[in-house]
């Protein structure tokens, strides 16, 4: 039983962390190369807040704004950059996260931080939190999909230019969107901390950043269900198949290859087809 909850925990992490990019990519379009980064700055605010003396949900909430206060910061300076050269600078962003936190004793330095404290919430209690805030922020995901907020974030993604002569503020809407989803890859990271307890610089590298991405190009880019079931497929693949651990990059880089090749809009796109047939 100990070992299906922690099989739930890891996954209801990783749909956060997934939809988390989702909202910054899939909805915006605004491709990030460093969304690890953000979860590791909630991971590292509620570890050491907890280490601390402060209570567990004062410091998961603290390590979320902190981690929007940074999304909203990269947004700022991303403003003259698109495609690619955003994606370059949101990947410079994650590997300026690293060094300073290898360079920062405080912050444990190249060895981490062990013994966070439990959240006293039991084995059970904690599911039940991962999986809440999973469910919330699929609520969320959807809600705003269908919102004027989504609406707009639409017309960011598909043609900024386009969102100007309509008189959208597409700097507002970008840094919404880079707010709001670095702010729920803080609230990933945070509970990801408090499940392993124990972090360190690589644990929010950039092959956790691909790992994240792949989620969203694989799930379908702007779909919540499809991002969902991605994530928690490729989340515990590697402790079903120990050796995809080992070849993480390889066998993701191969996924991500045979969807872009032969179905572009990811496990979405796949089952809007199959579900379209089945009703002919």
């Amino acid at each position: 039983m100990a070992y299906e909850i922690s099989l739930l925990i890891v996954m209801g992490i990783s749909i956060t962390a997934g939809l988390s990019l989702n909202l910054i990519t899939g909805f915006c379009g605004q491709i990030s190369l460093g969304h690890a980064a953000f979860m590791g700055i909630g991971a590292y605010t509620s570890a050491l807040m907890t280490k601390n003396g402060f209570p567990f949900f004062p410091s998961l909430a603290a390590g979320m704004l902190l981690a929007g206060i940074a999304g909203f910061f990269v947004g700022l300076s991303s403003l003259r950059v698109r495609h690619d050269f955003l994606a370059i600078t949101t990947m410079g962003v994650g590997f300026l996260f690293i060094g300073l936190v290898r360079q920062q004793d405080a912050l444990g330095g190249e060895m981490g931080i062990s013994g966070i404290p439990d959240p006293g919430l039991g084995k059970i209690g904690f599911l039940l939190l991962v999986l809440g805030c999973a469910a919330l922020v699929i609520l969320f995901c959807q809600f705003m999909k269908r919102s004027w907020l989504g609406f707009s974030f639409d017309v960011v993604a598909d043609d900024e230019d386009t969102a100007l002569l309509m008189g959208l503020n597409v700097t507002q809407f970008k840094l919404i969107a880079f707010a709001i989803g670095t702010c729920l890859a803080g609230l990933a990271g945070g509970l990801y901390a408090h499940n392993v307890r124990f972090i360190d610089p690589e644990s929010f590298g950039f092959i956790e950043s691909i790992t994240v991405l792949s989620m969203v190009v694989i799930g379908g880019i702007g779909s919540v269900w499809g991002v969902v079931i991605a994530s928690a497929v490729l989340s515990v693949l590697p402790l079903w198949f120990q050796f995809i651990e080992d070849y993480k990059l390889l066998v993701y880089g191969l996924l991500l290859f045979s969807v872009m090749r032969f179905s572009p809009g990811g496990l979405s796109a796949i089952f809007s087809k199959i579900f379209t047939r089945s009703l002919k």
